[in-house]
């Protein structure tokens, strides 16, 4: 079961005091090359994540367990890739940890790895209808096992009535245990980047003819 905090009006306390949680925070990713305008959206959609995650906690429950998409190691080791990966999610994590949260180990490195590979092969635009199917069945194929994997070493950690945080990409096919309560973090600011970068594609896409006529007159 989801629940998107935008919907969640003051639940009773007593509802949510057995039985697992889980907190989805959707990663946005920054970068040295995210275009102008970027930064300043991806900052404020942070901050709203971290306002939405300690209504939560007051609401109904505090963090013991921090999980990582990407990371394959636990502790602080996995804490020093988590900065690495993205800072942002990392302040969080850290701040969580600092005050008793465990951060666990939810991705296996061959599985990450054949996933990742098998995605890169669909990239590169292969000429044979028969290999790219072929490929994008390897690909699909590689993600169940990745997210079957994940779905267990949550089932492994979370226990009795703890409640986690999970920082996972949109998109994904993760399927959680029947017995953990999902809430889906979902700021304003997200739809707002949503909106900004389908503006950028929009606003490429309509200068593109506009290059090709000044090949052309050149």
């Amino acid at each position: 079961m989801s629940e998107e905090l935008g919907r969640i009006e003051k639940p009773p306390a007593e509802r949510f005091a057995r039985g697992r949680k889980l907190y989805l925070v959707p990663l946005v990713y920054s970068s040295k090359d995210t275009p102008p305008g970027y930064d300043e959206r991806s900052s404020r959609y942070w901050q709203q994540v971290k306002e939405q995650l300690s209504n939560l906690e007051a609401k109904i429950g505090k963090v013991n367990r921090i999980y990582h998409e990407m990371i394959s190691l636990a502790d602080e080791e996995g804490m020093k890739v988590m900065e690495r990966l993205n800072p942002e999610s990392y302040q969080i994590g850290k701040s969580k940890c600092d005050n008793g949260a465990v951060f666990e180990v939810i991705e296996n490195e061959e599985l990450v790895a054949e996933n990742i590979d098998w995605g890169k092969c669909l990239l590169i635009g292969l000429l044979s209808l028969k290999v790219a199917n072929k490929v994008s069945e390897f690909h699909t194929e590689a993600s169940k096992k990745r997210y079957e994997f994940m779905a267990k070493r949550i089932d492994e950690t979370l226990q009795g009535d703890e409640t986690g945080i999970l920082f996972i990409s949109q998109g994904h096919s993760l399927q959680f245990p029947n017995d953990i309560e999902v809430f889906s973090v979902f700021p304003p600011a997200l739809d707002e980047i949503h909106r900004w970068l389908r503006d950028q594609v929009r606003k490429e896409q309509e200068a593109e003819p506009k290059k090709e006529e000044e090949t052309k007159d050149e």
